[in-house]
């Protein structure tokens, strides 16, 4: 490694005291003042290696120095110094990262900061996780499985009428609040599932399908009986949902989208809003998932309805092929197999 070493020398005692100030803000603000240090480390190492004097070792010759001067710190291993450095270049590529944001990064873990840094393609993609992160109090497995699905991909893309039906407030939060596709790879359904089987599946699951759903959503019941005239009507599934301040209604179909779907859910909302809503709560939403629909038939059919309505398809799974997933069964049907020979 061909290193200035009386400029390394002094950088790297200055690093030291700059880490020990900084162990010592840590007891009050753990965090945000390591991620800041860290910052000013990927700035410092960035820099430096700019200069072609510092090699290809200076990551290797630092790391051993500075857990040689703090050995019960585990930040300073050489694939840490990766991190901090590919974290700095990622915020400040495309020029100076504005204030603001390079504050949020600091109130987020940071290995929360890897897992993005390492997933994430833009700044907006990112900064979209940062800020779910600190509004929804995600763990790392959480957020990895978020980012891993594309959640940001697929936020507020379900056709919907939310601008005709809903005040604008209302409208965007709504809109906001859909995604299109739903990923429901934490399932296990039979070949030939129909839809009462994906209701007590999703119910079973019902954690996973919540953080699916996405903030906000309260789970209130699964074939929720409405009385009509001298009739009787069961709702798929019934949520609450606290941000919105209204009942969601979702409708489930393992068909392809058909317009008497629509029509049928929008009567599902009246007798809600009639029924079950109380002074406070806002209107009715109305969810369909369906296994795929037809962008434009989906918009024809939701055009003339009068009830908030989205419409949106479903995934089972993201880890096998098609022709796979038929080939194999389901836990279901190995426990049948098991009983059968029991």
């Amino acid at each position: 490694m061909n290193l200035k070493q009386n400029d390394y020398k002094v950088w790297l005692g200055e690093l030291k005291q700059k880490f020990q100030q900084t162990q010592l803000k840590a007891a009050v603000q753990v965090n945000s003042t390591l991620l800041e240090f860290y910052w000013s480390l990927g700035k410092d190492i960035v820099e430096k290696q700019a200069d072609s004097t510092w090699g290809s070792g200076f990551l290797k010759q630092l790391s051993h120095d500075l857990m040689l001067e703090f050995p019960d710190v585990k930040g300073f291993s050489k694939r840490n110094l990766e991190q901090i450095r590919r974290w700095y270049l990622f915020w400040t590529e495309e020029g100076a990262i504005a204030k603001q944001p390079a504050a949020q990064l600091m109130q987020i873990p940071w290995w929360h900061n890897v897992v993005i840094v390492s997933k994430c393609n833009t700044w907006a993609e990112a900064l979209y996780y940062v800020q779910q992160i600190q509004l929804n109090g995600w763990s790392r497995s959480v957020l990895t499985h978020q980012v891993e699905s594309g959640l940001w991909q697929r936020e507020g893309k379900a056709i919907n009428n939310f601008e005709s039906t809903l005040p604008a407030i209302q409208s965007d939060l709504a809109q906001q609040t859909l995604k299109d596709p739903y990923v429901f790879d934490f399932l296990t359904l039979s070949k030939d599932y129909n839809e009462r089987e994906l209701e007590q599946n999703l119910v079973k699951h019902i954690t996973a399908f919540l953080l699916e759903l996405g903030a906000g959503f309260a789970y209130v019941g699964k074939q929720v009986p409405l009385q009509v005239g001298e009739r009787d009507f069961f709702l798929d599934l019934l949520f609450y949902h606290i941000h919105l301040h209204c009942y969601v209604v979702i409708e489930l179909k393992t068909t392809d989208f058909e317009p008497e779907h629509a029509g049928k859910l929008n009567f599902y909302i009246k007798a809600v809003d009639e029924i079950l809503r109380k002074e406070g709560d806002a209107a009715t939403i109305g969810i369909l998932l369906c296994k795929d629909k037809d962008k434009l038939v989906a918009e024809y059919a939701l055009s003339d309805i009068n009830k908030p309505i989205g419409v949106s398809a479903y995934q089972l799974t993201q880890s096998l092929p098609e022709n796979l997933q038929s080939q194999l069964p389901s836990i279901e049907d190995i426990e049948q197999e098991l009983a059968g020979a029991l």
